[in-house]
């Protein structure tokens, strides 16, 4: 039997500005659930669903409950990587321009692909991966 993800969950000190930066970075649509603060996260066509298979899946945001993240502190829990079908290195700049912080710079990966670890505005890191490298190249493991 597979263990498969099938969600995850960014915490927010302040959930609108998350909300803003995931959306205009990624075109996440961001959904209400109920009166908690805590919003659905559709990443697009693809994901997995209830009742389909997919590529990807959904997540969920939520208020978080105590301080953010410290600045050079070690990653407490896991990160998602966010696959990119087009220029890994202008959607890196595009989340620096929103207000993300560098974490680990894009790099060419053999066999993988092009990525890197960016800080969204709260602290949370998160990653972005092509399989094209610098070069243009698809990667082996692409």
């Amino acid at each position: 039997m597979a263990h498969l993800v099938v969600h995850f969950e960014i915490h927010a000190s302040e959930p609108q500005a998350l909300i803003d930066f995931y959306g205009d970075l990624f075109g996440w649509t961001f959904t209400r659930f109920g009166e908690a603060p805590y919003w659905l996260i559709d990443t697009g066509e693809g994901a997995v669903g209830v009742d389909a298979p997919g590529r990807g899946i959904n997540g969920g945001l939520t208020q978080r409950q105590g301080a953010g993240p410290t600045p050079g502190a070690p990653v407490n829990g896991c990160t998602v990587v966010v696959g990119v079908d087009g220029s890994v290195d202008e959607l890196f700049r595009r989340a620096l321009e929103l207000g993300a912080g560098e974490a680990v710079p894009l790099e060419d990966m053999e066999g993988v692909g092009r990525g890197g670890y960016l800080l969204d505005p709260d602290g949370n890191v998160f990653g972005v991966l092509s399989p094209v490298l610098s070069d243009g190249t698809v990667a082996m493991g692409g």
